[in-house]
C-alpha cells in the first residue's frame, strides 16, 4: 500500500514528515518528495512555478504505484491542490484522497493582482509556521515570491474545473481558525466534489500547518483507518 504526501506553497517535506513516519510506522510504502524551489531560498523558489511543482508530483506518484498494488495521495494546504490534480489526470489510479486545509481559491486579492505585481515587486512577507501549539515550528520561507505566486491561480483554475471528475474518496480535514487558506477554497471544494465522494472533519484546535499543531495525532489516526477502509 503506497501513500504519496504533498507539501505546501513555501514549505517543505518538514511539514508532513510527522505523518509520513507515522504512515511507515504501520506498514505503508510512503512518499515526501520535495518541490522545485523549495528546501533551498526563495530565490529559487521564483524561478519555478506551478507545472513544475506537479511535475514533481506526478513523477513521485508514477514511480510509488509502479511499486504498490493501491496508491493514496495526501496533502497540506496547496499539496492538497495538487493531490486533487492527480486524482482528476490520473483516474481510478489514485484509489483516495486524504487533503489538510487545501488551498484551492484566492483568499486575498493579492493573488488575483500578482501577474501584474510579478513586474514590481519581487517577494512579499510569507506565510510558513501557522501554528496554535506552542513550541512547534514549520520550516518555510520567510518570503514569498511573487513570480511563484503568480502562477498559483492556474494551478486553481486547472483543478477547480475538473473537481467533478475526482470520483475517489475524499477526507479533508479542515482547521476552524486558518490565518493562510479562507474559506473561499473550501466551498469550491463542496461545489465541485460530488458529495456522495467527500467526508469533511474539523480540526478545532489547530491553524493551518495541522500536520504540526494540537490535532495532527487526529490527522494520522484518521488517515490509517481511511485507507484501511477503502481498501478493504
Amino acid at each position: 500500500m503506497g501513500v504519496l504526501l504533498c507539501h505546501g506553497f513555501t514549505g517543505s517535506p518538514q511539514t508532513l514528515r510527522p505523518w509520513a513516519e507515522y504512515l511507515a510506522a504501520h506498514g505503508f510504502t510512503v512518499s515526501l518528495p520535495l518541490l522545485p524551489g523549495h528546501g533551498t531560498t526563495w530565490q529559487d523558489l521564483a524561478r519555478t512555478g506551478w507545472r513544475d511543482w506537479y511535475g514533481e508530483v506526478d513523477r513521485a506518484f508514477g514511480a510509488l504505484a509502479s511499486r504498490c498494488e493501491q496508491t493514496f495521495v495526501f496533502g497540506l494546504s496547496m499539496g492538497g491542490c495538487l493531490a486533487l490534480r492527480l486524482a482528476e489526470v490520473h483516474g481510478s489510479a489514485v484509489r483516495g484522497l486524504v487533503v489538510v486545509n487545501p488551498s484551492l481559491a484566492p483568499d486575498t486579492k493579492l493573488f488575483l493582482l500578482a501577474p501584474v505585481l510579478k513586474y514590481v515587486l519581487r517577494s512579499l512577507p510569507g506565510i510558513a509556521s501557522d501554528i496554535k501549539k506552542p513550541d512547534a515550528h514549520e520550516i518555510g520561507y520567510d518570503r514569498i515570491p511573487v513570480r511563484a505566486a503568480a502562477t498559483l491561480p492556474q494551478l486553481w483554475g486547472a483543478t477547480t474545473r475538473q473537481l467533478g471528475d475526482v470520483t475517489q474518496p475524499v477526507l479533508v480535514y479542515r482547521s476552524t481558525v486558518d490565518h493562510v487558506v479562507g474559506p473561499a477554497s473550501m466551498k469550491v471544494l463542496l461545489a465541485g466534489v460530488p458529495k456522495d465522494r467527500l467526508t469533511v472533519r474539523e480540526c478545532a484546535d489547530s491553524y493551518h500547518v495541522a500536520t504540526l499543531d494540537n490535532d495532527a495525532e487526529a490527522i494520522f489516526e484518521g488517515s490509517v483507518k481511511f485507507v484501511a477502509d477503502q481498501s478493504g
